[in-house]
């Protein structure tokens, strides 16, 4: 995903100032042991996919550096400089740029995954002599996360005539269940990303950002606070994710629950999507990405469809009904198109935010749905293989086909 782009020393100084530390800390807490997800960097596939791509030198990098660190602030700018390293480094790994840095396939997302949690556990376990506040400990990650995930690196050239493209991708997730899972979302953020695609009505930049796969993130409003912004500035957005085998899906409908699925941290929730203003909250919200246009294009060898089906509670009932058309009026959301995890609330997120900014009319935006990434038949042990990287390229070129007929049939207008 992209083009080099030179923001480090504006970045550092935009955090540095925007991102004050506090004059005086609060009492030093206590090191927290590191989270679940976390401590699945211990098993083996973590270590080999880090050897294997050279990305095992980032965490003992950060934890040697905030050794050397004698404040608060000095940590700050440790940990400010590491996490766009990273997002850079990671960037410029997928898109063909400096060593490969091991026989890993480049296209891979999941070296920046376990090294971003590599560091996050340093930060979160690092007792320094001066004293950490939990507070400042909160503040080092949340930072190092942002940095880590191209959140606070979305950078557009001024000047006309140049589109601008938002897309999101996600972190490998049910990881309990396959540790050696990628994710072609975080894949295709990473190849697309600060890249620029010929549209009809000409060129177009695309900027990428990545989110955790953690419902306590986005109860927090990551989502908003990452995109709000630049969706006023930007002429279309796609948020991606991984959906069903074998088939890309356009989520026309999306719904205001979850479901309750575990997330990376083994906690679930069931419960109304928690937003700012619930009063005005509806149920579902809608894609107004240019699904006929991009269902009808000839974009790669994996189907697109139209998905409409949702899941709902009918205005005055009590039971679950899948509606496959969307859905009814005055019905309660259950599942929208995408589901009721976090592909699904990215989506209501996102389209909310879209519509309380009042651009409903005026910005194409949605959901797409990648198909499963698949290992090679027979393969149950190792990280990769042919079939495994060939799939992975293959979906990252669709999305990238789907987001420029997506861009063809709304800036030609």
């Amino acid at each position: 995903m992209r083009s080099i782009r030179v923001r480090m020393v504006f970045l550092g100084l935009a955090l540095t100032a925007g991102l004050a530390s506090p004059t005086t800390a609060t009492a030093a807490g206590t090191a927290p042991s590191p989270t679940v997800e976390e401590q699945r960097l211990d098993k083996a596939v973590p270590r080999e996919i880090l050897r294997r791509s050279g990305f095992d030198d980032v965490a003992p990098r950060l934890a040697h550096e905030l050794g050397a660190a004698g404040s608060y602030a000095e940590a700050r700018r440790i940990v400010v400089r590491a996490g766009c390293a990273l997002w850079r480094r990671a960037v410029d790994r997928v898109q063909g740029r400096g060593p490969a840095g091991g026989d890993l396939s480049r296209d891979d997302d999941r070296p920046l995954y376990w090294a971003r949690l590599g560091m996050t556990r340093e930060v979160r376990t690092w007792e320094p002599e001066f004293g950490l506040s939990d507070r400042q400990r909160a503040q080092l990650l949340d930072v190092l996360e942002r940095t880590s995930r191209g959140q606070t690196q979305v950078r557009y050239p001024d000047g006309r005539g140049l589109k601008r493209i938002l897309v999101t991708g996600f972190d490998p997730f049910t990881l309990d269940r396959d540790i050696r899972i990628s994710n072609p979302s975080g894949a295709t953020a990473l190849a697309l990303d600060g890249t620029v695609i010929r549209t009809a009505d000409g060129p177009a930049r695309v900027e990428t950002v990545v989110f955790p796969v953690r419902w306590q993130d986005f109860t927090e409003g990551t989502v908003e606070r990452t995109l709000r912004p630049y969706l006023r500035k930007v002429d279309l957005f796609t948020t991606v994710s991984q959906g069903r085998v074998g088939r890309f899906d356009v989520e026309r409908t999306n719904g205001a629950w979850r479901g309750g699925f575990p997330d990376n941290d083994n906690v679930g929730r069931t419960e109304t999507v928690p937003v700012s203003d619930p009063a005005a909250q509806p149920q579902w919200t809608t894609t107004t990405l240019p699904y006929q246009a991009i269902v009808a294009a000839d974009t790669g060898r994996f189907p697109v469809y139209d998905h409409t089906e949702v899941t709902e509670i009918p205005a005055g009932g009590t039971t679950e009904v899948v509606r496959p058309d969307g859905p009814t009026p005055g019905s309660t959301a259950r599942a929208g198109g995408g589901g009721n995890y976090l592909s699904n609330e990215i989506a209501y997120r996102a389209t909310l935010l879209r519509d309380r900014l009042g651009l409903h009319d005026t910005l194409p935006g949605g959901h797409v749905h990648t198909p499963v990434l698949q290992f090679g038949g027979g393969n149950t042990t190792e990280i990769t293989d042919a079939e495994f990287v060939r799939n992975r390229l293959d979906i990252v070129a669709q999305v990238r086909a789907i987001i420029t007929v997506a861009a063809d049939a709304t800036f030609r207008k």
